[in-house]
Order: C-alpha cells, then structure tokens, then sequence
C-alpha cells in the first residue's frame, strides 16, 4: 500500500472544491473564447463579447471561496506579500504560491476584458477602452496573455494536488492534464448555454458543440491515464469512490456526448448536455477533493 495513506489530511472541503470547479471554468472560458475570436474564419462578435464578460465574475467567486475557507479571511494577503517585509511573497517551487500570483494576474486581465466587452455595448463610453478591444492591437495582446494564465488557472489546481502526500492526489501526475481537460469541457458547455439563451447565432453554438464533444473524448482518455496511472492505489479508491466517478463519466461525459450527436442546435432540450457536462465537471472534483480526505 502507498505510504501517502498515513500521512495527515488537509480537511478541504466545498469550499475547495468550488474554487477548483469555479476557477477552471473562469480560465477555460477565458481560454476558449480566446481561441475562438482569433482563430475562427469569423467570429460570431456577439459570442466573443458574451465570453468576455463570464471570467471576470467567476474569478471574483474563486476568490471569495478562497477567502472565506481560510482560517484567518483578514490574512488572504499574506499569499502575496511578505507580513514583516512587505516584499513580495514570490515561491517560485510552489504552486500554491504561483497560483496566487497567477489568480491576482489573470483578474486583472479578465477585469480589463469585461471593461472592454461592457464598452463595445456602450457603457462605459471612456475611450481608452476601445484599445482593449479584441480587435485592437492592444486588445489582442491582452487577451493572449490572459488566455495563457486562464490556462494556468484551470490546471495548476490538479498540480497543486500531486505536490502533496496525500493518497491519490500525490499518485498520479494526471491529475493536472485531466483537471485541464475538464476545465475546458465545462467552459465550453457554459459558453453553449448561455449563447443559447442570449440568442446568439446557431453556427456559433454548432462550433461550440464540436468543440466540446472533441474535449470530452480527450477526457475520457485523460481520466483513464489517470486511474491506470494510480496502479494498487486505484483498486482502494474506485472500491469506495466508483459509482460516484462512473456517475461523473456516464452522466456528465456520455450521455452529452451521445446528446449533442443525436439533438440539432434547434432542439428544443439542447442545453441538457451542456448542463450534464457542467454537473460532471463539478463531481469530477468533489470526487477527487473528498475521496482522499476519506480513505
């Protein structure tokens, strides 16, 4: 047996969770409307501003749940900066660390991002906003930038994980590619959504919907990587953990899958999947953040 079964556990709990859940999806949407703005033949700009205005609240969320899962909510800026000499607390081999830094830098663009997305409505009518559009020069380094410390965000937490030793987060080195891969699966269903319910064009939400199904077979893929990579360790957590994780694959990576196959964009029960995939990448990490606290 693993020697990480008797070592002592953090007691995360939802509060975690959430924030695991909650930052994947600020940086995987991020990330993805990135993509789509500067890589599609001609982006759906209704689509792109939408896109741009979801991190920014999301993160605010993470760092709320962060905040308030702290021992001590007052001393959430001790992650940044010294106590005694007020230099910056920069711990370039620890990935709680890096993710502070990472988190407070990618608000700052998806703050900037919103602002800009807010401005092509008409509000704000302050100019230097216009420079922060995607499609300004300014805007597109912008948004790169933010779109790589997205991608940061939604996979150092599964990192974060495997540093420690504790059972299952400190036996596999998946748990970060697979958190990756999920982050960008349920930023494309929030995407799928919420164009569906603003309006926005069905070639848009087609896009979205080929996009996701791809991500969730790499999913798949990613999650068995990561039990096979767990070897005897997978035995003990499947025994009391499985049917909750086959839950999370049938209902929140099947089932979609099969549903945006057989369903047009035009179906009347269209957001089912995307809502299903939601719900599975949520479990995914309830699953991993719990299961280990409890074997």
């Amino acid at each position: 047996m693993s020697s990480t079964f008797f070592t002592a556990s953090p007691h995360w709990q939802w509060f975690i969770a959430a924030y695991f859940f909650l930052g994947g999806l600020a940086g995987g949407t991020y990330f993805v409307t990135t993509m789509m703005h500067l890589f599609s033949k001609s982006p759906d700009r209704r689509m792109v501003r939408l896109g741009y205005l979801v991190p920014f609240p999301l993160v605010c969320l993470c760092g709320l749940v962060l905040t308030v899962d702290l021992g001590r909510p007052e001393r959430f800026w001790h992650m940044l900066v010294q106590s005694e000499t007020f230099r910056p607390m920069i711990k370039t081999y620890s990935p709680m660390s890096s993710g502070a830094w990472v988190l407070m830098l990618f608000s700052g663009c998806a703050f900037l991002s919103f602002l800009a997305a807010l401005a092509e409505r008409g509000w704000p009518k302050w100019s230097i906003l216009r420079r922060l559009d995607p499609t300004a020069r300014v805007g597109r380094l912008l948004t790169a930038i933010g779109a790589l410390l997205g991608l940061y965000l939604a996979g150092y937490t599964g990192v974060l994980l495997a540093v420690t030793n504790r059972p299952i987060w400190a036996d596999t080195t998946f748990l970060g590619v697979t958190f990756l891969v999920s982050g960008a699966s349920t930023s494309a269903a929030l995407l799928i959504i919420l164009g569906l319910w603003t309006g926005v064009s069905p070639r848009s939400v087609h896009s979205l919907q080929g996009f996701d199904r791809s991500v969730l077979i790499l999913e798949v893929f990613a999650l068995a990587a990561l039990i096979a990579s767990l070897g005897r360790v997978a035995t003990v957590w499947l025994n009391g953990w499985g049917l909750l994780l086959a839950a999370m694959v049938l209902g929140g990576i099947a089932l979609p899958l099969v549903l945006a196959w057989r369903r047009p964009v035009a179906h009347p029960q269209r957001w089912v999947g995307p809502v299903l995939v939601l719900l599975g990448g949520l479990l995914l990490r309830v699953v991993i953040v719990f299961s280990s606290d409890r074997l």
